[in-house]
């Protein structure tokens, strides 16, 4: 594929999406407008725009207490899922013993569980991390365990005739193949993290200097100030995107070069 083409390709991709976000932004604000609607109820784009500038300092805050929850979390849900992934596959009873735990985790309502971490973890910020920790894990395990299992049974025939190692059968044979997978459960867990972090500010409703974006929300909702309830609506959709887009990226440059799920498919 030649380079005009990759860059109208590029071009496309970026510039479709913004096009359509612009045009439902438009048609928002003429809407609001022709009916005369109070801000109160559905706030313009201009109103939510005005209160972004108006009260980003509070909102900047408020989203960096929100990322620090969410990536402390997402850190340790991919630490701890990696290394419950690597302890299932070296024995099928070991996963099978432990594995519907995790299930277990997944399933649960966060909601249900966060006002019981809360009372039992003193420092706030933890008993969130917690919170979201368990949102984001099972995709990273489920995953990772997947793509460690899914291996070339030629090439562990080879690896197991040749009397190789456990050691260099994990390293050389099982994480290879588990690289796609294991990307995959970050595109996942990334947006899963934020989403147990906002969730658990709710639950807990913090105010004060850890209020996070969830806080200013329902703060928000209680004084009318809707435009700066949508705000901070926007700025957790943006993080989330961004969130997503890291992945992606960091997904294609690690397989970019071998794997053909990010190779660039000539025409």
């Amino acid at each position: 594929m030649n380079a005009p083409l990759i860059r109208n390709e590029r071009f496309v991709q970026i510039g479709a999406p913004l096009l359509v976000g612009v045009l439902v932004l438009l048609v928002w604000q003429l809407t609001v407008m022709a009916f005369e609607v109070p801000k109160y109820l559905v706030p313009s784009p201009v109103d939510i725009g005005q209160s972004l500038v108006s009260d980003f300092p509070s909102l900047f805050n408020a989203l960096l207490m929100t990322l620090k929850v969410t990536f402390l979390a997402f850190a340790i849900a991919v630490m701890v899922g990696v290394a419950a992934s690597l302890l299932f596959v070296q024995s099928k009873w070991i996963e099978i013993s432990l594995f519907p735990y995790a299930v277990l985790m997944q399933v649960t309502p966060v909601v249900a569980i966060a006002p019981l971490i809360i009372i039992w973890v003193d420092d706030t910020t933890w008993a969130l991390t917690i919170c979201a920790v368990i949102v984001a894990i099972f995709p990273i395990i489920s995953n990772t365990t997947l793509g460690l299992r899914s291996v070339d049974p030629n090439l562990l025939s080879m690896f197991r005739m040749y009397r190789t190692s456990r050691w260099q059968e994990l390293m050389r044979l099982r994480i290879p193949s588990a690289l796609p997978y294991f990307f995959g459960g970050l595109r996942i867990s990334s947006g899963l993290a934020l989403i147990g972090a906002v969730v658990a500010e709710f639950v807990a409703g913090t105010g004060g200097a850890q209020a996070g974006l969830a806080y200013m929300i329902l703060q928000s909702g209680y004084n009318l100030q809707i435009p700066k309830m949508f705000a901070a609506l926007i700025l957790i959709t943006l993080t989330g995107i961004l969130l997503f887009a890291l992945m992606v990226w960091m997904s294609d440059r690690a397989l970019r070069n071998w794997h053909e799920s990010a190779l660039k498919v000539e025409h």
